[in-house]
């Protein structure tokens, strides 16, 4: 079906994940590859349960200084011609001779800043499901000021997640506290957004972490504004703590880090027993021979077209970050 863009028909899929007390997962994506891997994942986990229209959700970031997806969708590392691209690839991945077009599909924008994405924010907005607006660069009741003038403009159209204050990478995180209850309650209800973003003790960029998600925090951040949480750096939350989001009020998830992590050590290790095969003999001897590569790597193969095309790079990839998002759906939609 086409894409999953008015706000009335994301707020009757939000509803129906309560009923179902489903998480809804969003993966962000910044290439084909990783798009298609997701639509596939979803589309085989959905016959799985007799379910064939599942819902998923499809992010981007553009400026957002961690990680520009829009900027690396492409070569030209332009963020408007990558954004363009990302909407053409899931429209046709979506179109009625699709294997995918059965799915329900939400397009999210992801950590949209006030300031460094104002020209993406003066698109058209009907062009989306569903946006993180991210003002958290600036102090608490500035924040709160430029968030609801935002959901003043726009909550008729998109679905808007807010940002009550920064989570950050290990670099930043020692200084950067926990969201309070007060906190949420206040942002919550002077904004006026559908969900809010909150520090729960998770951190982006990262599959592993010293830091802990604090499940009692958003229990009890749920008790005082309701299940509205949106849960972000889901990658560095152990796997044991993921099955009793919906529980503590999570009511959406965004994965990004650990799939990328997860393909790139397939990645890695095929190639590896594969040395000669992708880069031939001569190459992988000097590699042994500078103690780059053991002596038990494979070095006696020819080069083989099978081994050194970007379809071979790709294909382990797209695997990989199928398995990644099934075992995650396995988790939230049972």
């Amino acid at each position: 079906m086409p894409l999953i863009i008015d706000r009335t028909h994301v707020l009757e899929i939000y509803a129906e994940a309560a009923e179902r007390n489903w998480v809804l997962p969003a993966f962000n994506a910044e290439n084909l590859t990783s798009c298609e891997a997701i639509l596939q994942a979803v589309s085989e986990y959905g016959d799985k349960i007799g379910i064939k229209n599942l819902p998923i959700i499809i992010g981007i970031t553009n400026q957002y200084p961690s990680r520009p997806q829009s900027v690396y969708y492409t070569q030209t590392r332009k963020w408007d011609v990558g954004m363009h691209l990302f909407l053409a690839d899931l429209n046709v991945l979506l179109s009625k001779d699709s294997p995918f077009s059965q799915l329900r599909v939400m397009i999210h924008l992801d950590h949209i800043l006030w300031d460094k994405d104002i020209n993406l924010l003066n698109w058209d907005m009907h062009q989306f499901s569903s946006i993180m607006f991210d003002a958290s660069t600036l102090p608490f009741d500035q924040n709160i000021d430029k968030t609801a003038k935002f959901v003043d403009q726009y909550n008729k159209i998109i679905f808007i997640e807010g940002a009550c204050d920064e989570i950050g990478s290990r670099k930043t995180l020692p200084e950067n506290e926990a969201t309070t209850i007060e906190q949420a309650e206040k942002y919550y209800r002077q904004t006026g957004v559908d969900l809010i973003v909150a520090n729960l003790g998770t951190e982006h960029r990262s599959a592993e972490s010293i830091l802990n998600y604090n499940s009692q925090l958003a229990r009890k951040i749920t008790r005082s504004i309701g299940p509205r949480l949106c849960l972000h750096g889901t990658s560095s939350v152990a796997p044991d703590k993921l099955t009793s989001l919906f529980e503590q009020g999570i009511r959406k998830v965004n994965v990004w880090t650990v799939l990328e992590r997860n393909a790139s050590e397939v990645l890695f290790q095929d190639m590896l027993k594969n040395a000669s095969k992708v880069v031939g003999t001569k190459i992988v001897n000097d590699l042994i021979k500078s103690k780059i590569l053991g002596v038990n790597v494979n070095r006696d193969s020819m080069p083989s077209v099978n081994y050194f095309t970007t379809s071979y790079r790709q294909e382990i990839v797209y695997q990989s970050m199928k398995k990644t998002v099934r075992g995650f759906l396995q988790k939230w939609y049972k």
